[in-house]
């Protein structure tokens, strides 16, 4: 009986001392692994910068304030390098229509690279993947009046190619003089000198004029600023309706190509037109043999609580340029989209004139076009449109109670989907632009407090994803609460 109780204790003594390593070696391996992190975090922080140009910003800028590394993101939210988790109210930018986990596009995006991770789509070789992403894109826009589909990179190429194949469609047609675009100010159309050109922000032209010669812009319909001191928003839409039919007329139809607009205005401040407004520019292109562009690139794949911007306000385009959604941000893919009407006349030349030297390394690449079947599938199973409705308007109408608090916010623009725009101002009766620095000062606070929104000069933006809940919702207005009452 002794010796037995002897062994049990023994042996209890045994698994105590095993234990104990364990959880020494665990310690051990777990302060290994912070230490190797708190190497990697000090390495980036250092680093931060020093080598790498961001977009849109100025160099010294990022030098002097560092931009925020973000290491880690899931659903809705995001996570920096010192651990602080925020809603991310602007979707990576516009595009993270799906949330940052969805396992579906990963997977698919992993198994394409297994199974061919590239070849070229030029004419004469294709791959499964890109033939069934173009059945998808094709279907989800057939109510719009698509037909084709050429994939691009992004956004900015989807913008390029629409214009050049606007003017190549004339030139089929045996009207070569129709080369330039008109478009509207305000509208951001991408950074190639195409898109640029078509640009209505001089912050994306100035330092790089002269720009495309022969494009020409239409005051933008934004009730809140314009040359013609209107509020009423249909009557800014006529107001505009004119000023294109008189451009028109001075420039000469038979030398116009294209018109390009986005159908809610996104970078330039999210400008919602009046409902009327897209479909006086599509009569007036039709009766001047103009093409209508719909730029959807932020607008497209439910972002406006329908599936293109142009549905939204029951328009059927010419020609589409499309990216962001496309793939919810997990590859770079984009598209432009031709119409029956353009179609047939590519489709159906016999000089040789519709051959279509243009295109991109990675146009249909087969793992950016695995990424598109798996995004376009999750959108439509989970119908993504009608949680942009319910949550845009949620966010909206927080907003709008905001505005009521505070005297800075002088305009909230919103309540189609999930896009909104707050511009503060420093005098609301002057509509004086707030500055700079408390617009910094506001973006850091509501940071701070929980949500992640963007500037555009004196505006905020946001674009949440479209699968974002109640709460998050709630979550941004919270943190744009304590941002505006940091001033």
């Amino acid at each position: 009986m002794v010796t037995h109780n002897l062994v049990k204790l023994s042996s209890s003594f045994a698994e105590t001392i095993d234990k104990m390593k364990r959880e020494t070696n665990n310690d051990y391996i777990l302060n290994l692994r912070r230490t190797k992190k708190m190497k990697d975090d000090n390495f980036l922080k250092a680093n931060n910068a020093k080598h790498l140009w961001h977009p849109m910003g100025h160099p010294k800028d990022s030098l002097e304030a560092p931009p925020r590394i973000i290491t880690q993101a899931e659903g809705a939210k995001i996570t920096d390098i010192d651990g602080h988790q925020t809603v991310d109210a602007v979707g990576g930018l516009w595009c993270v229509n799906l949330g940052y986990s969805n396992d579906r596009i990963k997977e698919a995006i992993t198994k394409q690279l297994y199974d061919l991770p590239y070849y070229s789509s030029f004419a004469g070789t294709t791959n499964p993947m890109a033939i069934e992403a173009s059945y998808m894109v094709r279907n989800l826009f057939a109510e719009d009046g698509m037909s084709r589909v050429f994939f691009t990179s992004g956004g900015s190429d989807s913008v390029d190619t629409c214009l050049r194949l606007a003017r190549q469609y004339h030139r089929i047609k045996g009207e070569p003089t129709r080369t330039k675009f008109i478009s509207l100010k305000k509208g951001y159309h991408g950074t190639h000198f195409g898109g640029a050109s078509v640009n209505g922000n001089n912050r994306f032209r100035i330092n790089y004029e002269p720009l495309l010669p022969g494009c020409f812009h239409l005051p933008s319909p934004y009730t809140y600023r314009n040359p013609f001191n209107e509020t009423n928003s249909s009557k800014l839409a006529h107001h505009i309706a004119a000023a294109f039919e008189d451009e028109i007329a001075f420039q000469g139809a038979n030398s116009i190509a294209a018109f390009i607009m986005e159908p809610i205005q996104g970078a330039g401040g999210v400008i919602i037109p009046d409902p009327i407004f897209m479909t006086l520019m599509r009569e007036i292109c039709d009766k001047n043999g103009i093409l209508l562009i719909s730029d959807e690139v932020i607008t497209g794949f439910g972002r406006t609580g329908d599936w293109s911007g142009a549905r939204h306000w029951g328009v059927k385009p010419d020609m589409m340029s499309t990216a962001k959604g496309i793939t919810s941000g997990y590859y770079p893919v984009g598209a432009a989209l031709m119409s029956d009407k353009v179609a047939e006349v590519f489709e159906n030349d016999k000089t040789g004139d519709a051959a279509i030297f243009h295109g991109y390394t990675y146009s249909a690449h087969p793992v950016g076009a695995a990424a598109v079947v798996a995004c376009i599938s999750e959108t439509e199973r989970l119908d993504t449109k009608i949680n942009a409705q319910v949550r845009g308007t949620q966010l909206y109408n927080g907003v709008k109670d905001l505005a009521k608090k505070y005297n800075i916010v002088g305009d909230v623009r919103g309540g189609h989907g999930l896009m909104l725009g707050i511009e503060l101002v420093s005098d609301r009766t002057k509509k004086t632009p707030l500055d700079n620095d408390h617009m910094k000062k506001i973006h850091q606070k509501t940071y701070e407090f929980g949500a992640m929104v963007r500037l555009g000069l004196n505006n905020i933006l946001m674009s949440p994803p479209l699968t974002i809940s109640e709460g998050e919702v709630s979550q941004i207005l919270s943190a744009l609460d304590e941002g505006l009452a940091s001033i």
